[in-house]
Formats: C-alpha cells, sequence, structure tokens
C-alpha cells in the first residue's frame, strides 16, 4: 500500500550538505571508535553512556550540516516503565536518534551490521539484540528471549516492525515481532510516526532541508490482547499519522 512521495530531491545545497553530512559521519565515526576503546571494558552502564555520546554528534550534524530541524509531539505519552516501541523505518536517523527520549534502549537488528569494521565493534558494545534474519522462527525466539531480559533491566526495545527502511509514501508489511515480544513480556507498546526519510533519504547522498516530524504516540496495553491485534493498533496509528505529517513544506538551503 502506497501513497504519492513527497518530493525530496530539488533543494538548492541538498548534495553538498549531503556530501559534507556523509564525510562527518565517516571521520566521527572512526574517531570516536577509537576514542572509546578504552571503554569496552567498563559495566554496561557506563560505556553505554559513553559510547551513545556519538549519537548527540549525528544529532549536531544533522540541525547544522544538514538544516533539518527536529520536532517532537506526544513525550508525555511515554510511559513510565520501559516499553516496546514500534517505529516507522525511513531512514538511518530513528535508529541512531530516538535515544534521547527512549534511554537507554536495546535495538532488535541485522546481526551482519556487527561486522562493520570500528561501528560494529562499538554497536556490539551496547548490548543489542543482534538476530540473523534468514534464521527464520530461531531468530523471532532470539528477540523475544532477549528482548524480555532487556526490558527486565530497564531497557527500551526499539523495533521496526516493517523490518527494512521504507520510502517515503510507501507502506511495508508490519512484522509481529515486536508486538509478540510486548505480550509475551507483559510489556506496553509505543507506536511513533516521523517522516526522517523525507529529509535523510536511505539512499543516495542528498540531505533534505526542513523539519523532522516526530509522533509518539499513546502506550497500547497488551493485557488480553493477541499479537495482531497489538500490532495492527500500532500499524493503524502510525500510518494515520503518516498521513498528517508526511510531505511537510521543507527549507530551502
Amino acid at each position: 500500500m502506497s501513497r504519492p512521495a513527497p518530493p525530496t530531491g530539488g533543494h538548492p545545497g541538498s548534495l553538498i550538505r549531503g556530501l559534507l553530512f556523509h564525510l562527518g559521519l565517516v571521520v566521527t565515526v572512526l574517531i570516536w571508535t577509537m576514542v572509546s576503546l578504552p571503554s569496552f571494558g567498563l559495566p554496561l552502564r557506563w560505556r553505554y553512556w559513553w559510547i551513545t555520546r556519538w549519537c548527540s554528534i549525528v544529532a549536531w550534524m544533522v540541525r547544522v550540516i544538514g538544516g533539518i530541524r527536529i520536532e517532537v509531539n506526544g513525550l508525555e505519552n511515554r510511559p513510565a516503565k520501559p516499553a516496546v516501541v514500534l517505529a516507522k523505518h525511513q531512514s538511518a536517523w530513528e535508529t541512531l536518534n530516538l535515544l534521547p527520549w527512549f534511554y537507554p534502549q536495546s535495538w532488535v537488528l541485522k546481526r551482519e551490521l556487527l561486522r562493520i569494521p570500528l561501528f560494529g565493534w562499538g554497536l556490539a558494545r551496547l548490548d543489542p539484540i543482534a538476530i540473523d534474519r534468514a534464521a527464520g522462527r530461531e531468530a523471532l525466539r532470539q528477540v523475544i528471549d532477549q528482548g524480555r531480559q532487556k526490558l527486565a533491566r530497564g531497557r527500551w526495545v526499539v523495533v521496526f516492525p516493517e523490518g527494512t527502511r521504507v520510502p517515503p509514501g510507501e507502506r511495508g508489511r508490519y512484522q509481529q515481532g515486536g508486538a509478540l515480544l510486548a505480550c509475551r513480556a507483559g510489556a506496553q507498546v509505543v507506536p511513533v510516526a516521523h517522516n526522517a526519510g523525507e529529509h535523510w533519504p536511505r539512499r543516495g547522498l542528498r540531505m533534505i532541508p526542513g523539519v523532522i516530524r516526530v509522533e509518539i504516540g499513546a502506550p497500547i496495553d497488551t493485557t488480553g490482547r493477541t499479537p495482531a491485534e497489538v500490532n495492527g493498533l500500532a500499524e493503524a496509528w502510525i500510518e494515520s499519522r503518516m498521513a498528517t505529517i508526511s510531505g511537510g513544506q521543507a527549507a530551502g538551503g
């Protein structure tokens, strides 16, 4: 199912911004990984705090180099107890920049990412839920078992139910793994919608100036509900908000 995609490529300076931004990503991840090596032997809480300071650097580059502002609505909807976050997946932005609002968090991600030199080393030290997508039911079991452990330790679990980045204006198939985890753990689900893909596209180098709008929905109680019901409620809320926030006017760059 798809909607007309908003224009994202014709803004003056977007390619120059993108080239500078991605160069900054490469340089800072190399530097930050090297300066973070001594923290690898520290307790998880300390090394997590230090390594994730890089996300703050990325957020600064998004704002200053990319010319992109962030607007967040619904912060009051966050439950006091860590929950399962089901978020729209359009960009690399949400893999790094949901952290200030859901801290500390564990991501469900592809195991192959941990094999990337330097970047993967640091990522592995953040104790993510790394799965083999080709493992089928075993991968789902890993999400449930590890996810319950993370929640019990006071960590948010961030899941992108579409599984892969979906271009703006399009809608992927929402998989039930995150909802199943929440139901098994007795945790709430927090749906998150955003239009980051309109400004930090999943492909190409352009960074499109403008506003990333983030909407945090009211928690979905899993008590007495099936994973399919919970997943459906989250999907319906996210996609209804996408129809509102998608295609906002971007500023020139």
